[in-house]
């Protein structure tokens, strides 16, 4: 089966029910994805929208860039530490800094899409869902010259019309299974680092941002400073860092 087609199926299973529904149900049927934002319900349910994988790796994503006031910061700890990543970029992020969504390519990230626009899915029709992540992949895919594989929705809400878009659009939907907490005015480095913790590392996603632009302003130092740390913390788990790409994603 080819990428796109399990792209296509893994995505469809979760509207594939829907044909024939009344406009309740179908109101239903549109918000019913969003329960795999609960963290217990997407790991147990849809372990690879999760985005599980290979038990001895944990990969690293970021969200909401590029941002010209911090991710040419997070590029040079990234190298520092000799790990790649997954950016998922907002096209309207990569509108203000085309050239620096480029240089996170060329420096050996992965691309992926957040979507054009940061707002809910839930908040979208279908149609406008379809649109909003076009938008963001022609702009990052033009400005990197990169085809991306994956997606994850603004705040990780799903909605029926937004996996059946990016299925679509070739992209797989993937969320997270653990996050920094990282958007909050009291987030620290170490509170990053507990958090992340917290959640399941080994096998897993973990979610950070390197922008502020939906976050608490200056929020990105407290990512910034725990990437050292989590860094070791990986390290004595035994864990390789890498993009989702890497991650050999449950089937």
């Amino acid at each position: 089966m080819s990428a796109g087609a399990t792209r296509a199926r893994h995505s469809w299973r979760w509207v594939g029910l829907g044909a024939g529904l009344g406009t309740g149900a179908a109101l239903a049927l549109h918000a019913a994805p969003a329960l795999a934002s609960i963290g217990v319900v997407r790991r147990t349910f849809a372990p690879r929208l999760a985005g599980l994988g290979s038990p001895d790796h944990v990969a690293l994503t970021f969200d909401d860039g590029p941002d010209a006031a911090s991710t040419p910061a997070f590029l040079e700890v990234l190298d520092q530490l000799g790990w790649r990543a997954t950016f998922f970029m907002l096209g309207e992020m990569v509108r203000k800094a085309p050239g620096l969504a480029a240089e996170v390519a060329a420096a050996g990230h992965e691309i992926a899409v957040h979507g054009d626009g940061h707002v809910s899915m839930l908040r979208r029709l279908p149609r406008d869902a379809h649109d909003d992540i076009a938008r963001g992949l022609d702009a990052v895919s033009h400005a990197t010259g990169v085809q991306p594989q994956w997606f994850r929705p603004p705040y990780g809400t799903l909605s029926a019309g937004s996996l059946r878009a990016a299925a679509h659009l070739g992209l797989e939907t993937v969320l997270w299974t653990a996050w920094g907490r990282d958007w909050r005015p009291e987030a620290t480095p170490h509170t990053v680092v507990h958090d992340v913790l917290h959640g399941r590392v080994a096998g897993g996603t973990v979610l950070l941002h390197d922008s502020d632009c939906t976050s608490s302003p200056e929020s990105w130092h407290a990512t910034l400073g725990a990437l050292p740390m989590l860094a070791e913390q990986f390290a004595e788990r035994g864990l390789a860092t890498g993009p989702v790409g890497e991650h050999q994603l449950v089937a």
